[in-house]
């Protein structure tokens, strides 16, 4: 059994694949490591590279595995990809040859819905106001009121697998909860104790905006004045998506009013410009691109996915398989 591993030295091959993590590899298999001393394979050496290869283990940067690398991929039978999405990387020719493909997607899920709580929950309390008069050797903010996430309206934009974490970490805080979404059921969401609900709705009546939404062609700039402008008075709106859903202008000229707070982890360009107007609004709370997932993920996801391929090789169930229909709705990039 063949395995090539596109991921080139480095942090991201070092934090991926740890000694334990290269050691459930090889015991699978002959394992092939790029050795070209960057971090991704080009498309010419992904081709040159892949014959004769059974399992197929690519990272971030990786070309996508199109209908040229197919025609060299004369034995391939799993492709395990380290990163969440994989909507970058796939085509439909490889599912229809049987091809079965894995990702880190539901690790990652976990960790980036752990990081939107974790910013909520931060911004609601002021968190980062209670730090910064420590450190300046104050104490107590005076007034210094705050929030929390218990018995909230919390309205979630997007029902992906993000999101889904994400209302199992909101259970315990006894909050109303709206979904917006076009693929949650009504007997799912009996089932998780939600309410479906209009974006309209959940931008005028909810006390915390999350947004899960991937990004798509259906879903770009799809948040736009009209909806920015119905937040409430006070209320917050949390984006650990996609800048590519919200329209960016639309976005400022609402955040300049005042009347409303945001968590932006995500930018339309990035890094975030030294001279972007977000980094001088006192509203807005400012990340870069960090709600997950976090660091000590990385190791995790390629141990799940050694054991996923040991089990399709002994016949047995697997955990993070991608159908093709839900790798077309993930975020690209």
């Amino acid at each position: 059994m063949k395995i090539l591993v596109t991921v080139g030295d480095g942090e991201v091959k070092e934090s991926f694949f740890t000694p334990a993590a290269k050691a459930a590899l090889e015991e699978l298999g002959e394992v092939e490591y790029n050795a070209v001393g960057r971090q991704a394979f080009t498309k010419e050496e992904l081709i040159a590279h892949i014959r004769d290869v059974d399992i197929l283990v690519t990272g971030w940067q990786t070309p996508r595995v199109d209908e040229d690398v197919l025609k060299a991929a004369n034995r391939l039978k799993i492709h395990a990809h380290t990163g969440g999405t994989v909507a970058t990387m796939v085509c439909k020719e490889e599912y229809d040859r049987g091809i079965i493909v894995l990702s880190g997607n539901d690790l990652f899920a976990k960790s980036v819905a752990e990081g939107a709580l974790a910013y909520t929950l931060l911004a609601l309390r002021k968190l980062d106001e209670e730090i910064t008069s420590m450190r300046n050797g104050g104490w107590r903010r005076t007034p210094g009121t705050n929030s929390g996430l218990i018995g909230k309206k919390i309205g979630i934009v997007g029902y992906g697998a993000i999101a889904k974490y994400y209302l199992e970490l909101l259970r315990w805080f006894d909050a109303d909860i709206l979904v917006a979404s076009q693929y949650i059921t009504p007997e799912e969401a009996a089932e998780k104790g939600v309410r479906i609900a209009s974006r309209e709705e959940i931008f005028e009546t909810c006390d915390v905006i999350s947004l899960h939404s991937a990004l798509n062609q259906e879903t770009r700039n799809s948040i736009t004045r009209d909806l920015l402008r119905r937040i409430r008075p006070g209320a917050l709106l949390v984006n650990t998506a996609r800048a590519g859903i919200v329209v960016e202008e639309d976005l400022m000229e609402e955040l300049r009013t005042g009347r409303f707070y945001a968590i932006l982890d995500v930018y339309h360009q990035e890094p975030l410009p030294e001279d972007s107007q977000l980094r001088r609004m006192p509203n807005v709370l400012l990340f870069p691109h960090m709600a997950g997932p976090t660091f000590d993920m990385r190791e995790k996801v390629t141990l799940r996915l050694a054991a996923d391929i040991k089990a399709i090789l002994e016949g047995r169930p697997y955990q993070d398989g991608i159908p093709y229909e839900y790798a077309m709705r993930m975020t690209g990039g």
